[in-house]
């Protein structure tokens, strides 16, 4: 096989992209393949690279499992506490309630891009028509012929070059580990204070060092991110409240800008956009990423058995009738997570009393309706099937 020529390029080296891959050459190792990575070829590059928290389904771990992807070092969540700052209503989720082993995993970022690529690796062994290219920008790649590209190359919000629909929700993220005195193992919590939603989820560090989600307006993110540990500690108790003991510590404070971008449509003739280059969600119920593996699983599906097949049968229109299929599949379970995603990032950053008071009911129902808390715990663990 000419090193130019593909069935299928994948643009993109994160955690989208490389699980896409996967579970293209899983279901056929025979397949030709181009990954285009621009991360650096050596681990060692990226093991101090981003540490922050992120939030995995239990769904997505199912996935990941199928290709020996799990990290090893990760965090479950077995309850959920949700509620709203000086206002009634709160909610409780539980593994047990929904007969599932957790809720939810906490992982860093870097460990999930790592245990992914040598994943990759092992599945490369048994893949002769593979070609995994680190580039940089640079890298001349316009030798390269796909009969079908993927665009896996997300990036995060303002980083990215493109806004063809969705919104600028005006806020930032402070993240970073916190030290607390009396944590609950396995514990997340979910706070929505009158800027935004602040989290505090379990970490892999130990029952009592947490991973710190606050959210709020870029100029009150700021003025957090410039503040001595002691004033910053005092004013994260002062919003928290006193549920887990005093907070004792704060490391590694990082900002990042938060807002909704979303392709209407995520193919176009030969090429398709999964993950964060097809949709980029806040970070409120931790969908994002989970968003994006359901869509690189069910790429791979499609790609797989349509390239699995003679080369008679991989017509320009096929490929393109394939990613339409591909797109519909897809339709429900992207508009309801954007959606749910979109709907709590807004409601739940408004002071006018009738949401607050609706917050409040919202919540008290889903403590005391247990259909509907399930129903938008599986959306959350799961996907819209």
């Amino acid at each position: 096989m000419s090193a130019t020529n593909f069935d299928i390029v994948i643009q993109g080296g994160g955690p989208v992209g490389l699980a896409c891959v996967a579970w293209c050459l899983q279901k056929f190792p025979e397949a030709k393949i181009a990954l285009l990575d621009r991360n650096p070829a050596d681990d060692a590059d990226l093991a101090a690279a981003d540490s922050r928290g992120i939030a995995l389904s239990h769904g997505s771990k199912l996935l990941l499992d199928t290709i020996n992807a799990w990290p090893t070092e990760c965090a479950d969540i077995h309850r959920v506490h949700v509620s709203q700052a000086g206002r009634f209503g709160r909610a409780l989720m539980t593994r047990e309630e929904l007969k599932q082993d957790a809720l939810g995993h906490i992982i860093r970022y870097r460990d999930i891009h790592l245990t992914l690529r040598k994943a990759l690796r092992a599945i490369q062994t048994n893949s002769p028509n593979f070609f995994w290219k680190h580039i940089d920008t640079q890298t001349n790649t316009s030798d390269l012929q796909a009969k079908c590209v993927v665009h896996a190359e997300g990036g995060l919000f303002k980083t990215q070059d493109w806004v063809e629909s969705g919104r600028d929700y005006e806020q930032s993220a402070l993240v970073g580990l916190v030290e607390v005195e009396n944590a609950t193992p396995h514990q997340a919590w979910e706070r929505f204070t009158s800027e935004g939603p602040l989290a505090v989820l379990p970490s892999h560090y130990g029952p009592n060092i947490l991973n710190l989600v606050w959210c709020g307006t870029p100029s009150s993110s700021q003025a957090r991110l410039a503040l001595s540990d002691a004033d910053f500690l005092k004013g994260l108790q002062a919003e928290f409240g006193s549920r887990i003991g005093q907070f004792l510590k704060i490391q590694d404070r990082r900002l990042y800008k938060l807002g909704l971008n979303y392709r209407k449509e995520i193919t176009q003739g030969n090429e398709v956009w999964v993950g964060n280059a097809a949709q980029t969600l806040h970070p409120v119920a931790g969908q994002g990423l989970n968003l994006g593996l359901r869509d690189a699983y069910l790429l791979a599906e499609k790609l797989s058995a349509l390239f699995s097949k003679s080369e008679d049968q991989k017509t320009p229109l096929a490929i393109e009738n394939t990613l339409q299929d591909y797109a519909q599949s897809r339709k429900a379970d992207r508009s309801a997570t954007i959606g749910l995603t979109d709907f709590m990032a807004r409601i739940f950053t408004s002071n006018l009393l009738p949401i607050v008071i609706g917050r409040g009911l919202a919540l008290s129902a889903l403590q005391w309706l247990p259909p509907i808390k399930t129903a938008l715990a599986r959306q959350m663990m799961f996907g819209r099937r």
